[in-house]
């Protein structure tokens, strides 16, 4: 309470009228969102790639080109090992860089690709 006449409470209100076996209050909060996985992180950033790339300055095409098979394979491909993704991923964050406010999701699903890759953080 303040000086002021008024009075500030922060808080739960609760109001109980009658009953019996009040057991105090249920708060539901929704849980924390999960982390997606590589597999979901790197299909994000294919669909961002395959929708900005008209946006690509045509010098920076061919390399933006040249990662999106690399980023689109399976995420459990055996083939396609972290460092080609890695550089892959750091590619397309530099040139979503580049590409400023419009580049924006694609640089940070780059990012949290790159973080699932244990690159960043």
């Amino acid at each position: 309470m303040s000086g002021d006449g008024n009075s500030y409470y922060f808080g739960d209100a609760v109001n109980i009228q009658g009953g019996t076996g009040h057991q105090g209050i249920v708060h539901n909060h929704a849980a924390p969102a999960q982390p997606p996985t590589l597999e979901e992180a790197l299909r994000t950033v294919v669909a961002l790639m395959q929708g900005l790339r008209a946006e690509v300055a045509p010098e920076d095409r061919q390399s933006f080109d040249d990662a999106l098979p690399v980023l689109a394979a399976d995420a459990t491909d055996a083939a396609v090992e972290a460092p080609v993704r890695r550089r892959a991923l750091l590619t397309v964050a530099g040139i979503a860089a580049m590409l400023g406010t419009l580049g924006a999701p694609l640089l940070d699903s780059a990012r949290a690709a790159l973080e699932l890759l244990g690159v960043g953080g």
